[in-house]
């Protein structure tokens, strides 16, 4: 009875012992260089999940979340949307600083960056680790296109 009195569901207390646990490892810095503090946050994430063993939580709270309307709410509520937040906050100083277009979809971008680890992780399935990170970063600035040399 205690559980429900302060959470709704047993997900949401796991979802909210993971956001406690991965809110120190997943702050983004600001040097000033946009590409270094993606590439820094992002290895912190795919090391949490790989190396410091959130890859099961994060796959078993995501999937119990489809089923579990209270802890998909306090998933994306306390957890989602908040780190969406951060990265944004991140970027449009990157654009203020002229590192990226004004007209830079930075929702787009943090969806490229997380959501390619995301979908590595939860759908394909497949192993990935460090040496996709500073590959997403350049791919997310800089495009498919060629570059101007």
């Amino acid at each position: 009875m205690t559980l429900y009195k302060w959470w709704p569901s047993p997900g949401a207390l796991a979802a909210e012992a993971y956001f406690t646990q991965s809110e120190p490892i997943l702050d983004f810095a600001d040097t000033g260089d946009v590409r270094r503090d993606l590439i820094t946050q992002l290895h912190a994430f795919v090391r949490w999940l790989n190396d410091e063993g959130a890859k099961q939580p994060v796959s078993e709270l995501i999937g119990a979340a489809q089923m579990d309307p209270n802890l998909a709410e306090a998933w994306s509520t306390s957890y989602a949307l908040p780190r969406r937040e951060l990265a944004r906050q991140r970027l449009r100083i990157a654009q203020q600083h002229g590192e990226l277009r004004e007209d830079a979809d930075l929702d787009i971008i943090v969806d490229q960056l997380w959501g390619a680890c995301y979908h590595r992780l939860l759908v394909l399935k497949v192993p990935f680790d460090d040496s996709i990170v500073e590959r997403l970063v350049d791919q997310a600035l800089y495009g498919a296109a060629p570059r101007d040399e």
